[in-house]
């Protein structure tokens, strides 16, 4: 069952809750307002309800610049602060392309093809990172 945790009224982005997981789904254009009321639903949620994971999904995202990018990266940032762990999801070929030509790699942002994937990611057990590389299990 899932339930609402912010309603999509001006300048919010709709915030719903599956089980353990935070599910965000972004359409079109993420303002300077937008994104800082985003980041403040999820911080005061993932505190509230002890959620372990974010799924962002971007399919509804056709361009992204620099300020899409950076939010992403903070939210992901201040997701993990908060013990719960932040996949991007549904990411376009060319969304891909643009943010690697802006330089913007985020080796630290773990992303999936789509939604299932996103928390299928998030089902597994986490495993711990060794200095110098990526953990395995």
């Amino acid at each position: 069952m899932s339930e609402h945790f912010a309603r999509p009224a001006a300048g919010h982005v709709p915030v719903l809750r599956l089980g353990d997981v935070l599910l965000v789904t972004l359409q079109g254009d993420l303002h300077d307002g937008m994104a800082s009321q985003l980041q403040q639903d999820l911080a005061e949620t993932i505190a509230a309800s002890r959620v372990t994971g974010v799924v962002i999904d971007i399919s509804g995202v056709e361009i992204v610049d620099s300020f899409l990018g950076r939010v992403l990266a903070e939210t992901a940032a201040q997701t993990e602060l908060l013990a719960a762990r932040t996949v991007v999801a549904g990411m376009r070929p060319a969304v891909a392309i643009t943010l690697v030509e802006l330089g913007l790699t985020f080796p630290e942002l773990r992303t999936a093809l789509n939604t299932e994937a996103a928390l299928e990611l998030l089902a597994q057990p986490i495993v711990p990172r060794r200095p110098g590389g990526e953990g395995r299990p």
